[in-house]
């Protein structure tokens, strides 16, 4: 619930600066980088569960504490702890779906697990847009309550559980075994290169979570309820069509031609964004946003998890990551700045520009890195 309206929350209520909003957005994204590598790290080193369930209980207090904090440079510490801590999460997650996977469903086991956080999604803005307007601090108390809730239930049900495989070994569209993939990620140098424009697209997609809302409010003039539905509207629009889409596309294509139309699609996004600015093209922009997630996110973490050895899952898995993580560090001060000098316009054409360059890179990676096909 904080994190979509965290801009809007800052602009409006601290009374930040567009650019100081961008700042705080972009030490999240610092955060995010460094939990990235942590979290994988730790992962390969302790296990995905210790991993998991200290960085829900940890970030649970953290949300509470942010919501005392009222200078730039309060906020921007705190929302760095917030996001090294959360961030962690996310290659330990990874690697636990890969171990509890059925083996054959590795992407389906992906793509189930982000349509329960999309479940959430779709519900979280739409109640935090309700809460906000009565009261941000309703918004991080909730966020602090339910996490902590989470990290319960987890210990409660994965404490000493046993892991369905050692090792997932897919038999569709595999990457060639070679020593390369046993060593670490950053080594693998087409690997990092399918992450540089994973970068590219996560610099464009993750302005939902900051830069939309704030358009939202400040260049549309919508309120927290109105952002609140239209960013639920993301959520569940994923929990209906993920499992169908992934699916068909699965049955349909390759790895790497999902993710080239689930860029496609985000750029369709954006281009909308700039032909028309009412609300309805605000909810189908969205939809093309949405169907952008779905064809693209489980599928370059199938690439990682695939990419890797069991005893490196964790490492590629944070590699993942820190491709996010960096867009998260960039963008956000710089969208600012362009938002603050020029116009929303002008960075929807930066971002179909990003787009273009992420599907030629993908379309160069996937004649360097094959995916086998059965």
């Amino acid at each position: 619930m904080v994190i979509p309206f965290m801009t809007v929350y800052l602009t409006t209520v601290l009374g930040f600066e567009t650019d100081e909003a961008g700042l705080v957005m972009s030490c999240f994204g610092i955060g995010a980088l460094l939990g990235s590598v942590i979290g994988g790290w730790l992962t390969d080193k302790i296990g995905a569960f210790h991993v998991q369930f200290f960085t829900l209980l940890f970030t649970a207090p953290v949300f509470i504490i942010l919501s005392f904090l009222h200078t730039v440079q309060e906020v921007c510490v705190a929302i760095f702890v917030l996001s090294l801590i959360n961030e962690c999460f996310r290659p330990a997650n990874s690697a636990a779906i890969t171990s509890y996977a059925k083996k054959g469903n590795l992407t389906r086991a992906f793509s189930l697990n982000r349509m329960s956080i999309n479940l959430g999604f779709s519900f979280g803005p739409a109640l935090g847009g309700f809460l906000a307007s009565i009261s941000y601090s309703w918004l991080f108390y909730g966020n602090s309550i339910t996490t902590f809730l989470t990290s319960v239930v987890f210990f409660l049900y994965f404490f000493r559980r046993k892991e369905r495989n050692e090792a997932v070994e897919e038999t569709d569209q595999e990457v060639p075994s070679t020593e390369e993939h046993e060593g670490s990620p950053y080594l693998d140098k087409w690997f990092l290169v399918f992450s540089f424009f994973c970068f590219l697209y996560a610099c464009a997609f993750f302005q939902l979570l900051s830069i939309l809302p704030m358009y939202y409010k400040e260049d549309l003039g919508f309120g927290q309820q109105q952002i609140g539905f239209i960013l639920g509207f993301n959520g569940l629009f994923v929990v209906i069509m993920e499992m169908i889409v992934v699916q068909y596309a699965e049955s349909k294509f390759n790895i790497y031609i999902s993710i080239i139309l689930g860029c496609l699609s985000l750029l369709i996004a954006y281009a909308w964004l700039l032909a028309d600015h009412s609300m309805m093209s605000c909810y189908i922009s969205m939809m093309f946003l949405s169907l952008s997630e779905i064809l693209v996110l489980p599928f370059i973490s199938t690439v990682a998890a695939k990419r890797s050895s069991e005893k490196k899952r964790g490492a590629y898995m944070g590699v993942n990551g820190l491709s996010i993580s960096m867009a998260f560090i960039i963008m956000p001060y710089l969208a600012t700045k362009l938002i603050k000098n020029y116009s929303y316009d002008h960075l929807w054409i930066i971002n179909v520009i990003l787009l273009v360059i992420a599907v030629s890179g993908f379309l160069f990676t996937k004649k360097k890195m094959p995916l086998h096909e059965n």
